[in-house]
């Protein structure tokens, strides 16, 4: 059900060299400032807000960052408008991937994304008809471990609460669920005192296709990387595993 694995990115977020640190704060500003331009500057009330901010937390973005982002998106602060755009591709290896982007030069994204494609084989194309938007959880199997949670009730629990699918990964439980449905089990899991690497609403594939050829993994790490790396690209989903 999933795709190229998302526990890397969030290591690597985690990790980021202070060379990238600034384009991760970019990146994660931008990220709040659209939350709180959609629903407000109040994370108790602005559910996408709280987990951008707890992204920017968790790669110890400054408070007074976080709090620059939000009064840009209230309109209180300076800076050019963000808008978000969506782009669909066939990447590597024929692989399908949705890019968001998050930008203040619509002209300026296009060209580096389109250019991204072509210098790895690929190109824009349509491929939103295999994806579909779910909400995504993932926990990390230490954490699962210290709240001595990694059992059959925890599961028929989490399904209570609105999940609808479980991964269990090498790294952690992947759990999918209805989109209106994300607050809910997120709220279930900190009634656990459980953290969360990751909770938002993702493009999950439909159908996946696995790259198996070490060639073709590396093409794939590669090109990934170079989204990755451009501050305009705040996400990307696609139906690959590696």
């Amino acid at each position: 059900m999933s795709g190229h694995s998302k526990w890397a990115t969030t290591k690597r977020h985690k990790a980021v060299i202070d060379s990238k640190r600034a384009a991760v704060f970019t990146k994660i500003a931008n990220i709040i400032t659209i939350a709180a331009r959609e629903k407000g500057g109040d994370p108790t009330t602005n559910f996408s807000l709280r987990m951008a901010m707890d992204k920017g937390r968790a790669v110890n973005m400054p408070k007074d960052n976080i709090e620059r982002a939000i009064k840009r998106g209230t309109g209180e602060g300076d800076g050019a408008q963000i808008e978000e755009i969506i782009y669909e591709g066939i990447g590597p290896v024929k692989s399908q991937f949705i890019i968001k982007c998050l930008t203040d030069s619509r002209n300026r994204t296009a060209s580096e994304v389109r250019h991204i494609f072509s210098e790895y084989g690929g190109a824009l194309s349509s491929v939103m008809w295999n994806f579909s938007k779910k909400g995504v959880l993932r926990i990390m199997n230490e954490e699962l471990q210290s709240k001595n949670l990694i059992n059959e009730e925890f599961e028929l629990e989490l399904i209570d609460a609105g999940a609808q699918d479980i991964l269990k990964e090498e790294e952690g439980w992947t759990i999918y669920t209805k989109m209106e449905d994300l607050v809910k089990v997120k709220n279930f899991l900190e009634s656990k005192n459980l953290a969360t690497e990751s909770a938002d609403i993702e493009y999950v594939a439909k159908d996946t296709v696995k790259v198996e050829n070490a060639e073709d993994q590396e093409k794939m790490e590669k090109f990934i990387e170079e989204l990755e790396n451009n501050e305009d690209v705040s996400d990307y989903y696609t139906n690959a595993i590696t």
